[in-house]
């Protein structure tokens, strides 16, 4: 099985997505991992990406969740997957991959990614990422509001894993 965790930036995939994999005894994967030097450039400057930037990008994390499909791998993937279109391309088996919506408010993501160092994706890019969200219908929603502990147990008993 994968689990891709999506939402916003700072909505916190990264976090909740490792803390599962190891509750899980799973294999972890960012989907920042993907992009390419110059798609990191372009985020960190405050330049929101083109599809034409995000092709490749889609294309390299189809390619990796066939391969861990392939290989039976349990795996959980941090991935914004921000629009429908994105989520179609990446879940190639719906019965293996489940997604997992991180849902918060504009503001509660805004004062964490102020409060977030060492990260390129600018606090800048907040408004396109919300903009660009096409929320998922058939999804598992968590709320973002609750400690990461709390998210984790929410998202294992939600899927009885």
């Amino acid at each position: 099985m994968i689990i891709i965790i999506m939402g916003v930036s700072g909505a916190g995939k990264t976090t909740i997505g490792k803390l599962l994999a190891n509750s899980l005894d799973w294999e972890f994967s960012d989907a920042d991992a993907f992009h390419s030097p110059e798609n990191v450039e372009k985020m960190r400057c405050g330049i929101p990406l083109t599809e034409a930037d995000r092709i490749p990008w889609l294309h390299d994390l189809q390619i990796a969740i066939k391969n861990w499909l392939q290989e039976n791998k349990s795996m959980v993937l941090a991935c914004s997957a921000l629009k429908e279109s994105y989520r179609q391309f990446l879940v190639v088996d719906s019965e293996r991959i489940k997604l997992v919506y991180l849902k918060g408010s504009y503001e509660l993501i805004q004062k964490r990614l102020q409060e977030r160092h060492n990260h390129y994706m600018s606090e800048k890019l907040l408004d396109t990422q919300f903009n660009t969200l096409e929320e998922p219908l058939d999804t598992l929603y968590i709320d973002v509001i609750e400690t990461p502990q709390v998210i984790v147990q929410n998202i294992r008993t939600s899927l009885g894993i």
